[in-house]
């Protein structure tokens, strides 16, 4: 059995290559998400404290709540996608 290689009639291109952006979004998100629980959690140690109030805590947990649903909605659409193309038959 002999195998020879293939050789392409053109050069590869040389044009923009493809960039990272998509998972660089993707780590923002997670980083502002998990920023947010952060000070949700200070808010709370605050009140627990006596150094602040109920609506500061309840209004930094609603928005930590809110970015990591946000956070979790693109990871599952993201694995959704990546299902799909690797579903693909080419």
């Amino acid at each position: 059995m002999r195998v020879d290689l293939l050789v392409p009639d053109a050069p590869p291109p040389r044009g923009a290559q493809p960039s990272s952006a998509g998972a660089n979004a993707f780590a923002q998100l997670v980083d502002a998400a998990g920023s947010l629980l952060e000070r949700a959690d200070r808010a709370e140690a605050a009140f627990a404290a006596h150094r602040g109030g109920l609506q500061e805590m309840v209004v930094e947990r609603a928005r930590a709540d809110i970015a990591v649903q946000v956070a979790a909605t693109a990871a599952q659409r993201a694995a959704q996608s990546l299902a799909t193309l690797l579903g693909m038959q080419i």
